[in-house]
């Protein structure tokens, strides 16, 4: 956590928008006001590289000279519509309940958001894992970098092994124990 000040206060809003690439992006509070500054770093703290458009957030924020911005995250919900399941993305995907698939542990190979795709590798798997920009917006995330740690659902497509869904490695860390 940063050292806040005086003005520090809990917020609840909305992502508006966030890039991963130019590092920023704005929430709208819930209670009205200003849009809120959400920096890359300040998400990295929560364990997350991206969010999701429409993620309901509750964060700790101050006003700056510059404006209102996000010092730390509480807590990120994913968007009403993101407890989907991988049929709703691709015709080639498996109807399989998500809840009986296990979370494995995998880094990012690479991932293209203006593509819509890319590779995991997950641990104790010799296959690269498929993972569509669908999966990745259902899980509340906005885009993957590579290197990055993450868990993932892994499914069998019609093509292969595919990621039905991902989370930030700290945040599954957290919701397993």
């Amino acid at each position: 956590m940063m050292d806040v000040d005086d003005t520090a206060k809990t917020v609840t809003g909305h992502v508006k928008w966030f890039d991963p690439i130019k590092g920023f992006g704005f929430v709208v509070p819930e209670s009205g006001g200003p849009d809120i500054l959400l920096h890359a770093n300040v998400l990295r703290s929560f364990g997350q590289s991206s969010v999701a458009e429409g993620s309901r957030i509750e964060q700790i924020v101050q006003t700056t000279p510059r404006g209102v911005q996000a010092v730390e995250v509480l807590s990120i919900d994913l968007p009403e519509d993101a407890g989907s399941t991988p049929s709703e993305f691709g015709s080639n995907a498996p109807d399989v309940s998500l809840l009986e698939v296990p979370l494995e542990p995998a880094r990012v190979k690479w991932f293209d958001s203006v593509k819509g795709f890319g590779f995991v590798n997950v641990f104790g798997r010799s296959e690269d894992v498929f993972i569509h920009i669908e999966a990745v917006r259902r899980s509340g995330l906005a885009d993957l970098q590579p290197g990055e740690a993450v868990a993932v659902k892994v499914v069998q497509g019609a093509r292969g092994s595919m990621a039905a869904q991902v989370a930030a490695w700290d945040v599954a860390l957290k919701a397993m124990s």
